[in-house]
Parts: C-alpha cells; sequence; structure tokens
C-alpha cells in the first residue's frame, strides 16, 4: 500500500454468518428466482472475486450467456480495508447506455465502496447481491438476505472442514 492511501482496520467482528456451499447454493438460486422477472437482461457481470460464484448460478438460471467480469481488490487481509483498486473494466459495449440491460451481481454489499464504483461505471444496470448490510444497502436493487453491520460473513471459500466445540462449552 502506498503512502497517502487510506485504511480501516475492521475490529474482531462481533458477529459472525458462516454460510455453507449448500446455504449459498440456495441463497443464489433465490436470488436468480427473484430477477426472473426484472429483465430482459443481456449480460451478467460478476464482481470478483466473491460474485463469481452467485453470478455463474444465476447466469445458468437466467438463461444468460453473456458473462463478464469488474474485478476490483480492496480487503488486503481479511480485516484490512484499503483503497478499492480497478483491476479489470467491463467492455465498452458492456458499458454503452449507462449499462441498460446489465446485471450486475456480487456476493455481499457491505459498507458501499464497491457498489458506487459500479454505480458510477453502469448507472443502468441492475444490481443484486445474495447478502446486504444497511450501509450499502440504498446501492442494491435486488438482494436475498439483509445482516447488520456488525457480522462478519465467513463465504465457505473462507471456511475449512473442522472441529468447532459447542456453543454451551463456552467457546462459540
Amino acid at each position: 500500500m502506498s503512502q497517502g492511501e487510506t485504511q480501516t482496520h475492521r475490529p474482531a467482528p462481533e458477529k459472525v454468518f458462516p454460510v455453507s456451499w449448500e446455504q449459498f447454493h440456495r441463497d443464489s438460486r433465490a436470488l436468480a428466482w427473484r430477477l426472473n422477472g426484472e429483465g430482459p437482461f443481456r449480460a451478467v457481470v460478476a464482481i470478483t472475486r466473491g460474485g463469481l460464484v452467485p453470478a455463474a448460478i444465476v447466469a445458468r438460471e437466467l438463461d444468460l450467456r453473456v458473462v463478464e467480469t469488474y474485478c476490483v481488490a480492496s480487503y488486503q487481509q481479511e480485516t484490512t480495508q484499503g483503497e478499492l483498486t480497478l483491476l479489470k473494466d467491463v467492455s465498452d459495449q458492456l458499458a454503452a447506455d449507462g449499462g441498460a440491460g446489465v446485471l450486475v451481481v456480487d456476493d455481499l454489499v457491505d459498507t458501499g465502496r464497491t457498489g458506487r464504483t459500479v454505480r458510477e461505471r453502469l448507472p443502468k444496470a441492475h444490481f443484486a447481491t445474495v447478502y446486504a448490510k444497511p450501509k450499502g444497502r440504498p446501492l442494491v436493487d435486488t438482494f436475498i438476505t439483509e445482516v447488520s453491520q456488525d457480522t462478519w460473513i465467513y463465504f465457505p471459500w473462507d471456511l475449512d472442514l473442522a472441529f468447532r466445540p459447542p456453543i454451551a462449552g463456552g467457546a462459540g
């Protein structure tokens, strides 16, 4: 991180929400179900990396064959959010007319930093996320589950199979 860049250190989350592959698949399909009447869409744009899996599921369910990526980076570590860096933009063809007919999919809208960047580039696109937190919620057109701002979601790709002591044991 270069000098002068903004860095936000998240405190340890007060609440955690682990999401299994099965739950994430169900929630992504529910998102597709909710989006089914919103189109027609000419393309799906996945916000990388978290939006890749739900975008693939939504594209399959809505029978969309054009899948593009908008690649951004902001988290250097699990708890450190730095400057938002655009790594790969969408094609000019998809951005034409403000992204009308484009469906943008991400796993989560948190503070809304990524969402604001997407809205600047594709103001007419339909922005959908599987999960939404209150600060980013106004930027999203469609979502499935709202979680509190102080909840940290552990996505399936963040987890590993391991023993977890029972809640009553005082460790959980």
